[in-house]
């Protein structure tokens, strides 16, 4: 917690201040109808508090019509005329396809994304555990409400504790609507919490996030979550990527 504060946000615009972009991951594990939406929710009370991100989209592959990270990596002068948008979203398949934590750091990479508040990448777990391995990053795992759910989320969970050594975060995400009985939202989320315990020695507290057209209902759970995201991403300079062993 940033106590010296008046409030979190104050805390967070100082951080901003710092000028380093800050890293921070989104698993996918074949739920986007569910993931999107918090992703979008979540980048928009980024904004709302005065910082500027820019989203990797690792699903979307780069193109001459559709330019992204690899173009980005090969000449940064030439593709940075959006850089500096209070949001923008990249296609990036390509351009994290083989990349390193390190390589984040490179110095055209670094001059392209110091713009840029927060950095966040947004890929399927085996993409983040090829690319953050051992890192400080903590992947945020969305708990959609769907049957299965907790299978998907569990497989992905399961490849970025073991294979990527990563402490990932989850949002179990209730829709505010009587034909989804709120019981079975809650035995989805334990049933993930409970395999994580007993199978990885994981321990994990989801984060609810109600999915509500009602603003205040819906911006709580995000501007909480948005918060400690924020607070916790890892710095994307050199003193940032220190192994967790």
């Amino acid at each position: 917690m940033l106590e010296p504060c008046v409030n979190q946000a104050c805390g967070l615009q100082s951080l901003a201040l710092q000028r380093h972009p800050r890293l921070l991951a989104m698993a996918s594990h074949g739920r986007q109808q569910g993931e999107l939406p918090l992703l979008w929710g979540l980048c928009a009370r980024w904004v709302d508090l005065g910082l500027s991100v820019l989203v990797l989209d690792a699903h979307v592959p780069e193109s001459s019509s559709n330019p992204g990270l690899a173009q980005l990596r090969a000449d940064p002068l030439q593709h940075a005329s959006d850089a500096g948008l209070s949001w923008q979203v990249l296609p990036a398949a390509d351009g994290l396809r083989g990349l390193s934590a390190s390589q984040l750091l490179d110095s055209q990479l670094s001059n392209a994304f110091k713009v840029y508040d927060v950095v966040l990448i947004y890929g399927a777990a085996e993409t983040l555990c090829s690319l953050l391995q051992g890192s400080r990053v903590a992947p945020l795992l969305v708990l959609a409400p769907a049957p299965d759910a907790a299978l998907s989320a569990y497989a992905a969970l399961k490849r970025l504790v073991t294979h990527g050594q990563l402490q990932p975060i989850v949002a179990n995400i209730v829709p505010d609507s009587a034909a989804v009985p709120r019981q079975w939202l809650t035995a989805s989320a334990a049933l993930l919490q409970q395999c994580a315990t007993s199978f990885l020695g994981y321990q994990l507290m989801p984060h609810t996030v109600v999915a509500s057209p009602r603003a205040n209902d819906a911006q709580d759970g995000l501007q909480r979550l948005a918060l400690q995201m924020f607070e916790n991403a890892m710095p994307l300079q050199a003193s940032g990527f220190e192994r967790l062993h």
